[in-house]
């Protein structure tokens, strides 16, 4: 007896199949891909009964003909990995569709074990079954479950565990029978593969013969490559001719009507449907959320409300993160001495970095209104409603599915999204489907749009970001027009989608999907904006400025020294610099409430630094009644400390633009001045080529590094607000540019990947840049000439 377990774990799309996964597994899985694709795989681990069960989530899949990519991963893992038992997951409410899988399951000779779930719907349909009887045909166990409540699994897994232990029954060996003809077609074919080398032992030899009968494709190509020419394949061909003489219709589909054949009777024999005066719930409320006309204005209520709840819900956590993240750069620059090192931490990490995990929340709450419908049932209600919308711009309606998942509803992403085009047949429907999907409000443009929408639209947040979207959807629609009108013209194929049935998603899985997407988020703010950070800081910092430059500042700042020196209402006081410093350090212990260094003060250091310290000092000193000498002191000392603030601020501005971040932005002043952007937004739309969310963090590096706040522990969205040149225009410009203009690299990758071609990669890079670059431009030139949003 084994003490470790594998359970892969199958079913058909809308089966429950993930839910039961969550039920099985919770926190104890981890996400990655299948090798060589980069469809997702799902594992995890659990104890039951003694064992430990390591169980492996396949794709969802309505067969194994091996005609998809899903369909390919889970019949190969069953075949090469050998799992001990497969876990079949069966919607009880539409059990005829479901069972078709289960038949060629078992067909492989497998073990398996039903997991009869959604009882709860087939029970509100007035769906009876006769559990007993199901087993009794299938010779497996069947166990009835409902996995979004956790009921049946502790059933389901010591249906698992004994299945384990016991020899598959005899009566499973041939429980379907295909008709003499085909019987003995199949035969033949059983005693060639007799003689061949049994280089691949996962296939069962009756198995193997169906799917050469068949023509399947796949394992024809695996057995060529075991055996070579084999006298097999001739009877194959002889088989399938003499078959399609008889029956007049292909093998594939004889075997198929007996499969289906059987699932009807097994279904008129088992399962029984009490006669209800009223038409299924679903179809109920799919009349009016899918209906023509109330459809469209209800998806476009639900996205409003998304909004809202995604800004109302996550701005205090978003809030109190940023004001973190501002707390700790101050204590770690009170703690680091001036320098390269505090620059580094302070202005390349923790402003870089913590600028983009300060909206975290944001993204959370994103991702779980995203999850809630999905798991409701309807995101693919919104698949089916803009099908009609996408036909009229060449695109397919499961190209829908690949651009929600891109951001159709902000907070998606590119890759996955991009990988989901491979349920795309016609490749010229695939291709622009890929082309278009960087046009999504993915959620790295989410930081942008926040940081932005925040300082300059902060009373229109959720009307901002649903404005966004439908820019966004506008701009790829656009762009998917134009492409199939030019480059990739073509009639589009038809398109079929399954509706599930609604569902109240239960909160476990809700919270599991988010801690997922929002851990990848973090994840990637940990490495690869981590990073990128390191690098825009370092090219923000070096070289700097030059040895004339330095003297220079060091000149002018020793004149405004000089100056203070010998204004009369000082120059009783203050006679030498040295006095100035230990002055300072009396300011810093009035601050700090440091009694003893008070008490050995000047009297005159003490009065000024208390006159300095109160809101408005001049004016509540002349109304005080004190002397006049204090108050121009205050005067005095205010104004050589403005001035200080202003050449720092200078000196700094001057020292980014001599690092070689700041020569780049410079130098593409004159790409970007039309539409408005200075040389510190052109660093940070550089960077964003690395990842989007890097726009924020190079904004924060780039205005920590060129401007200094007496205050300290400024947001940047104050400071751009306070920023010359800074408005409402040019706030919504750089949201246009960074919305369309370039996919980030690990987008650009995928691109390459999944069409195989350098030129559509560049292609998706300079359209979408230009397109952005247009945008922009007319964005900033329109609204400077109408004079919206410039104050």
């Amino acid at each position: 007896m084994a003490n470790s377990v594998t359970v892969a774990l199958a079913g058909n799309p809308n089966a429950g199949k993930t839910s039961l996964f969550n039920a099985l597994t919770g926190a104890r899985r981890h996400v990655g891909n299948w090798p060589g694709v980069t469809v997702e795989k799902k594992e995890g681990t659990l104890r039951h009964a003694g064992r430990e069960i390591h169980v492996v989530d396949l794709p969802g899949t309505y067969s194994l003909t091996a005609f998809s990519t899903e369909e390919i991963i889970a019949r190969n893992f069953i075949v090469e990995s050998g799992p001990d038992v497969v876990l079949d997951v069966v919607d009880a409410s539409n059990i005829e569709r479901n069972l078709y899988l289960a038949t060629q399951l078992l067909e492989m000779g497998v073990k398996v074990v039903i997991a009869l779930n959604m009882m709860d719907v087939a029970e509100s349909r007035g769906i009876v079954i006769d559990l007993r009887r199901l087993s009794e045909l299938l010779g497996v166990p069947v166990v009835p479950t409902n996995a979004k409540r956790e009921v049946g699994i502790q059933e389901l897994l010591d249906a698992v565990v004994e299945t384990v232990d016991k020899p598959i029954p005899r009566v499973r060996r041939m429980f379907l029978q295909y008709g003499t003809e085909v019987e003995e077609e199949l035969e033949k074919i059983e005693q060639l593969l007799l003689e061949t080398p049994r280089k691949n032992p996962g296939f069962r030899r009756r198995w193997l013969a169906m799917k050469l009968l068949e023509g399947d494709a796949e394992c024809t190509k695996i057995l060529t490559q075991s055996v070579g020419d084999h006298p097999v394949f001739r009877q194959v061909r002889e088989s399938r001719g003499h078959l399609a003489a008889i029956f007049d219709d292909s093998p594939e589909i004889l075997l198929a009507d007996a499969r289906y054949g059987f699932v009807s009777g097994a279904v008129r024999e088992t399962v029984r449907e009490e006669i209800r005066d009223r038409v299924d719930t679903s179809e109920t409320i799919d009349k009016v959320l899918t209906n023509r006309l109330f459809g469209p204005m209800i998806l476009l209520g639900v996205m409003y409300l998304v909004y809202m709840f995604v800004f109302q819900g996550s701005e205090p956590l978003v809030l109190w993160l940023e004001r973190f993240f501002s707390w700790f750069g101050d204590q770690v620059s009170s703690v680091l001495p001036e320098g390269l090192i505090q620059s580094l931490v302070v202005s390349g990490i923790i402003d870089g970095v913590g600028g983009v995990l300060g909206f975290t929340p944001l993204i959370a709450f994103m991702f779980l209104a995203i999850a809630f419908l999905e798991d409701t049932g309807y995101m693919a209600r919104i698949a089916f409603m803009l099908d009609r919308v996408l036909r009229g711009f060449g695109l397919h309606g499961s190209s829908m599915l690949a651009l929600m998942v891109s951001g159709g509803i902000a907070g998606g992403c590119a890759v996955p999204g991009i990988m989901a085009t491979r349920t795309l047949k016609e490749p010229k429907e695939r291709l622009v489907t890929i082309l278009v999907a960087p046009l999504m409000n993915c959620g790295a443009k989410l930081p942008v749009y926040a940081l932005l929408i925040g300082a300059f639209f902060s009373g229109k947040k959720a009307g901002m970001m649903f404005l966004l979207t439908i820019i966004s959807w506008t701009m790829a629609l656009f762009a998917a027009r134009l492409i199939r009108a030019t480059v990739l013209s073509g009639p589009s194929a038809p398109f079929v989608l399954e509706l599930p049935p609604y569902r109240v998603p239960t909160m476990k899985a809700l919270l599991i999907h988010t801690w997922e997407r929002t851990w990848m988020y973090v994840k990637k703010a940990g490495t690869v904006i981590l990073a990128v950070s390191i690098v825009l800081w370092a090219m923000m910092t070096f070289p700097g400025l030059n040895a004339e430059q330095k003297r220079q500042f060091e000149e002018r700042d020793a004149k405004l020294v000089a100056v203070f020196l010998a204004d009369p209402a000082v120059s009783p006081v203050f006679t030498s610099k040295k006095d100035l410093e230990t002055f300072e350090r009396v300011r810093t212990a009035l601050q700090e409430g440091n009694q003893s260094a008070l008490a050995a003060a000047r009297p005159e250091f003490l009065a000024l630094a208390k006159a300095l310290s109160k809101k408005d000092a001049a004016e509540n000193v002349q109304q005080s009644g004190s002397d006049d000498a204090l108050s121009r002191g205050v005067e005095a000392y205010t104004a050589l400390e403005q001035g200080k603030l202003s050449l720092e601020n200078e000196r700094r501005r001057e020292h980014l633009k001599g690092t070689v971040g700041g020569r780049l932005g410079v130098a593409l002043e004159w790409v970007f001045m039309p539409i408005g952007f200075d040389w510190r937004t052109n660093i940070a739309l550089v960077g964003g080529f690395a990842a989007k969310e890097v726009v924020v963090a190079t904004l924060g590096t780039a205005y920590s590094l060129g401007d200094i706040d007496p205050a300290g522990g400024e947001r940047l969205s104050d400071r751009l607000k306070k920023e010359p040149g800074w408005n409402p225009l040019m706030a919504f410009t750089l949201i246009m540019f960074v919305m369309m203009y370039a996919p980030c690299v690990v987008t650009l990758a995928v691109i390459k990947k999944e069409t195989g071609s350098w030129k559509w990669t560049v292609f998706a890079t300079a359209y979408t840049t230009a397109l952005a670059y247009t945008v922009a431009l007319i964005v900033h030139t329109v609204g400077s000439l109408l004079g919206l949003g410039v104050s």
